[in-house]
Parts: C-alpha cells; structure tokens; sequence
C-alpha cells in the first residue's frame, strides 16, 4: 500500500509524454498545484524512443517536435523510481488514433517488475491528455491510461463533474482534463491553444488527487 515519507508529507509525480508541448505545458501545471497543495512532487517527462521525427515528411509538425525536444530537455526522465516513490501518479500523455502514444506505452511496459511485486497498488491515479480535435480520442486516451491503473490496483480519481472549472466551454471532459491542441503544430507558437481553462481544470485535478491521497495515506497509517 501506498506509504508517506519521514516527514509526512504526501508524495506526488507527475509524468507525461509530449511530442510538440500541449501535454508538456499541462504536466508543468499539473507540478506546480500539487506543490501548491503541500505535496511533494516530482515532475518526469517519458523520453523518446527514436532519434527523429516519425513523420519527417511534415516539416512543420518535425520542427514543432524539434523544438519541444530542445524546450523539455531539462526536465528529468521518468523512471520506475518515480512510481514507486509515489503516493499518487498523475499520468498524461496525447491521443493517437484514440490510445496512448508508444513512448508511454513502452515506459508502461517497463513497470512489470514493480506491477509483479504489487509495488503500484492502493496508490492514487489519474490522467489527463490533448489531441488535435475536439474527437480525436480523448475520452478513449484517457480509458487506456486508466485499464492500465486497473492491472496496476490503484485508486482512480477523476476530475469528474465536481467543479465549474471542468465544465468550462474548452474542458468538459469529466474523465481527465484534456485539451485540444489543433490538427497543425506550429514552430514558435507551442501549446497556444491550451487554455487557461484547461491549465484551471488540471489545476483542479491535481488538487483533488493530492487531497484524496493524502486522506487516504493518513487512513492507513492510522490502520483504517
């Protein structure tokens, strides 16, 4: 079950894949309301696999990827680490033909062994994406993620329909906050089209999870 740190404080890693910076830009926001919240937090991009773009022949979207990989480089890798260390996991990344991206999926993959010894179960999840269209597969992106916290035992917490904010006309979506990123990537304009709504909502989300989690950390400890 999920355990808090020496000094109490509930622990929370917030990690994502970004090709171009909409899910980047969620995931920074996503960080600083668990820090907000009193939580202990670390922020872990999912790197790439491949050297290059996987669809070189659009050269804006490749420079779009480009500079996001430049952009994000600071930012520390996730590793198997980082889930365990966690009491709750926030997990994003965008929509591909409706399913997670395969950098996340791979690192998903490379959770197994820490999955096989029950090292995920009773922690708190949730998830969060962006896609080009207002259809392109949010609610299904989101699904994914969470059958893959079901394998995992964890706990999930959803936005759900329990404040305004996820209601605003650019969220909506009570599964996981989502954005809508726009059918082109432009260089020099990352993640415009994420709104303050959306940076609002995974806000709130984030809150949310970090409360439940810690109310839950504290029933346990308290043998609950």
């Amino acid at each position: 079950m999920t355990t808090a740190g020496a000094d109490g404080v509930t622990k929370v890693a917030v990690i994502y894949y970004s090709g171009t910076g909409n899910v980047h830009k969620l995931a920074t926001a996503a960080a600083e309301a668990a820090e907000k919240a009193g939580a202990q937090t670390r922020l872990r991009r999912v790197p790439e696999y491949v050297n290059e773009s996987l669809w070189p022949e659009f050269a804006e979207w490749t420079q779009a990827w480009t500079e996001n990989a430049e952009a994000v480089k600071d930012v520390p890798t996730a590793s198997l680490d980082d889930l365990d260390w966690a009491d709750a996991i926030l997990l994003g990344g965008p929509g591909r033909h409706g399913l997670i991206p395969a950098p996340l999926k791979h690192f998903i993959d490379l959770a197994w062994p820490l999955n096989a010894r029950r090292g995920l179960a009773g922690k708190v999840m949730s998830s969060f994406t962006s896609t080009g269209a207002p259809h392109g597969g949010q609610e299904s992106t989101i699904l994914s993620l969470n059958n893959v916290f079901y394998h995992w035992g964890g706990i999930i917490v959803p936005p759900g329909v329990t404040d305004d904010i996820v209601m605003a006309p650019s969220n909506g979506n009570p599964y996981g906050v989502s954005s809508v990123s726009g059918r082109q990537a432009i260089p020099g304009r990352l993640a415009e089209n994420v709104t303050d709504d959306n940076l609002a909502a995974i806000a709130y989300q984030t809150q949310r999870v970090t409360e439940i989690a810690t109310a839950l950390r504290r029933g346990f400890a308290a043998g609950l």
